[in-house]
C-alpha cells in the first residue's frame, strides 16, 4: 500500500514542536529577569521543572486524556479522552500508511503545549514558593486540568469543541487556563514580604527582552503549526500572529508614556506578550487588520490590568493574571465581533454580520474554563499549602529562594554566593563542613 505521508506537512509539524519547546527556556528567561536577583535560579528551575513533569506524564495518561485514541481526537466522550488505549503511547508508533503525518508528531507538539501552559503559572508565584511542592502542584493540575480541558477545547468530541468554540491555537485551553490558577495560588501562597510598599524592580532587562524575543519566535511554531499542516491557513495565521504583536507592544508603550511619561523595554516585552496571546485563539479567525485591532486593545487593557492586582491586593508576582488571563480573555472575545468567513476559520462574527451567536460561544467557552481551572487550583493549592507546605519560611524568602531551595547563585562575585554539590563551591563547601565536624 502506498503511504499517504505528506513530508512537508510532517515536516512543519515536527519544526513547530521544536519552535514550541525552545519558548519554554524562552519564558523561563523572560520570568527570570523579572524576578529579583536571590530568586532567578529557582524561577528558571520552577519552568524548566513543569517541561519535566508534564513531558513525563504526557507519556503515560495525558495525551490519552487530551485526545482519546488517535491522532485526530477521535473519541466519543466529551469531557476525558480515552486514556486506557493510550498508556505510554506505544500504540502509535507503528506507521500509519494512511496517515498523512506520523501521530507522534501530532502527541509531540501537543506535548510542548501542555508543558509550556503548566510553567506559565509560575510567574504568579515567584521569590517565595518551594520547589517539590509547586512540582506536585504542576503534576496535579495538569492531571485534573489541562488534560482535560484541551479535551474539551481541541479534541472533535469535547463539549466546548462541539458547542463551535474557535479557539485556534490556545486562548482558553492555555492563556485563560493558565491565569486563572496564576490568580488562584497568588491568592493561596499570599503577597511577598514588602509587597507592595518595597519596590520589587526586574534584576536584569535584557534578560527579559532576550526572552520575549525567544517566546515571539518560537509562536509561530505555537499559532501556525496549529494548521497541522504547511498550507494557506498556516501563512495566515503566521502573518496574524507577527502583525497583532507589533500593534499590541505599541499600544503597551502608549499607555506607559500617556500614564508615566516612558515607554520602558519592560512594557515592549509585556506589549509583546500581550498581543501574541491575544491573537493566539483568534489567528484563524480574522484578517490581518483585524489581527492589529486585536493587539491594540489587547496592549491597552493588559497594560491596564496589570495594575488590578494593586487595587485588589493580590501578589501576582510577574503579571501572568494581567497579561494571560486577560488577554486570553480579549482575544477569545473579540473573535465573536471580528470574526469573518473570509479568513480559514470561515465564521462571520457581529462586526460582520454574524449576529452575537459566535460572541455567546466564545463567552460560555472562556468563562467556563476560568472558573473550572480557578476551583480546582485553589483546592490543589490550599490543600498543598496545609499538607507539605507551599512557602519558603519568611527567614528563607530574606535571603533568597534560590540558597534556600536549590543551593545555588545565579551570579558568583569574587568567593561569595553558594552552589550546590555539582558545583565548585559546592565540593568546597561540603569538604570544609566535613573539616569543621
Amino acid at each position: 500500500m502506498k503511504s499517504a505521508l505528506d513530508t512537508g506537512n510532517t515536516a512543519w509539524l515536527l519544526t513547530s514542536a521544536a519552535l514550541v519547546l525552545l519558548m519554554i527556556p524562552g519564558l523561563a528567561f523572560f520570568y527570570g529577569g523579572m524576578v529579583r536577583q536571590k530568586s532567578v535560579l529557582n524561577m528558571l528551575m520552577m519552568v524548566m521543572g513543569a517541561l519535566f513533569i508534564v513531558g513525563v506524564l504526557w507519556t503515560f495518561f495525558g495525551y490519552g486524556m487530551a485526545f482519546g485514541t488517535d491522532a485526530a481526537g477521535t473519541t466519543d466522550n466529551e469531557w476525558l479522552g480515552n486514556v486506557s488505549d493510550n498508556i505510554g503511547l506505544t500504540s502509535l508508533i507503528t506507521d500509519n500508511p494512511e496517515a498523512t503525518y506520523p501521530a507522534m508528531a501530532f502527541v509531540a507538539f501537543q506535548a510542548m503545549f501542555a508543558c509550556i501552559t503548566v510553567g506559565l503559572i509560575a510567574g504568579a508565584i515567584a521569590d517565595r514558593a518551594r520547589f517539590w511542592p509547586w512540582m506536585l502542584f504542576a503534576a496535579l493540575w495538569a492531571t485534573l486540568v489541562y488534560f482535560p480541558v484541551a479535551h474539551w477545547v481541541w479534541a472533535s468530541s469535547g463539549w466546548i469543541f462541539k458547542l463551535g468554540v474557535i479557539d485556534f491555537a490556545g486562548g482558553t485551553a492555555v492563556h485563560i487556563n493558565a491565569g486563572a490558577a496564576a490568580l488562584a495560588l497568588a491568592i493561596v501562597l499570599g503577597r511577598r514580604i514588602g509587597w507592595p510598599k518595597q519596590p520589587m524592580k526586574p534584576h536584569n532587562l535584557t534578560l527579559v527582552m532576550i526572552g520575549a524575543g525567544l517566546l515571539w519566535f518560537g509562536w509561530f511554531g505555537f499559532n501556525a503549526g496549529s494548521a497541522l499542516a504547511a498550507n494557506n491557513t498556516s501563512a495566515v495565521v503566521f502573518y496574524n500572529t507577527f502583525i497583532a504583536t507589533c500593534a499590541a507592544a505599541i499600544g503597551w508603550l502608549v499607555v506607559e508614556k500617556i500614564r508615566d511619561g516612558h515607554a520602558t523595554s519592560l512594557g515592549a516585552a509585556s506589549g509583546i506578550v500581550a498581543g501574541l496571546v491575544a491573537i493566539t485563539p483568534a489567528c484563524s479567525a480574522v484578517t490581518p487588520i483585524g489581527a492589529i485591532i486585536i493587539g491594540i486593545i489587547a496592549g491597552v487593557v493588559c497594560a491596564l490590568a496589570v495594575g488590578l492586582k494593586y487595587l485588589f491586593k493580590f501578589d501576582d508576582s510577574l503579571d501572568v493574571v494581567g497579561v494571560h488571563l486577560v488577554g486570553g480573555i480579549v482575544g477569545t472575545l473579540l473573535i465573536g465581533f471580528l470574526a469573518t468567513d473570509a479568513a480559514p476559520a470561515a465564521v462571520n462574527g457581529l462586526f460582520y454580520g454574524g449576529g452575537a451567536d459566535q460572541l455567546g460561544k466564545q463567552a460560555v467557552g472562556a468563562f467556563a474554563v476560568l472558573a473550572y481551572s480557578l476551583i480546582v487550583a485553589f483546592i490543589l493549592g490550599y490543600a498543598i499549602k496545609f499538607t507539605l507546605g507551599f512557602r519558603v519560611t519568611e527567614e528563607d524568602e530574606i535571603t533568597g529562594v534560590d540558597l534556600a531551595e536549590h543551593a545555588e547563585s545565579a551570579y558568583e562575585f569574587g568567593d561569595s554566593g553558594g552552589g550546590g554539590v555539582f558545583a565548585g563551591m559546592g565540593h568546597g563547601h561540603l569538604a570544609a563542613r566535613g573539616e569543621e565536624n
